[in-house]
């Protein structure tokens, strides 16, 4: 299963606001209840931030993947977005994060929350890829670019 499958365009933020870790994980959220009807907003947060509990899920090099699960869904939801500024996401490698993929899958789904996770681990492992996520002039550009590398993976 491929991201752009995944990740709808209009759930891409080219310039998200937030300046904390909770924040970001709200946006994020906000994101992607553009198309994904019938989310419960705060349980979605809730359901996020105690998975950052348990280990941050900034992975470092400016990335962070933030992921959770809930009973009530049916599929695999994602959405992108992009901090300039950076934001202070107690990545391993103590810099801020610029890029997020926030992801939510469905409590009994395993392995393709796995494969995705990893699918866009690989992706953001790329130097070249997360330079021209950063250059992207919007959220446009943003999901060509995913779509055009990920075809290379």
């Amino acid at each position: 299963m491929k991201i752009v499958d995944l990740l709808h365009p209009a759930a891409i933020a080219a310039d998200i606001e937030a300046t904390g870790k909770n924040e970001t994980l709200a946006e994020l959220t906000d994101v992607m209840m553009k198309v994904a009807n019938g989310l419960d907003r705060d349980e979605v947060i809730r359901v996020l931030q105690e998975r950052e509990r348990l280990g941050s899920t900034g992975i470092g090099e400016g990335v962070a993947i933030p992921h959770g699960k809930l009973k009530d869904i049916k599929k695999l939801l994602i959405s992108f977005g992009r901090s300039r500024r950076g934001v202070d996401f107690d990545s391993m490698d103590g810099k801020p994060a610029h890029l997020f993929f926030l992801l939510i899958a469905p409590e009994e789904s395993v392995g393709i929350h796995l494969k995705t996770l990893a699918r866009i681990s690989k992706l953001l492992k790329n130097p070249a890829v997360r330079r021209r996520l950063l250059d992207a002039a919007g959220s446009e550009e943003i999901y060509r670019i995913i779509s055009e590398e990920e075809e290379k993976l």
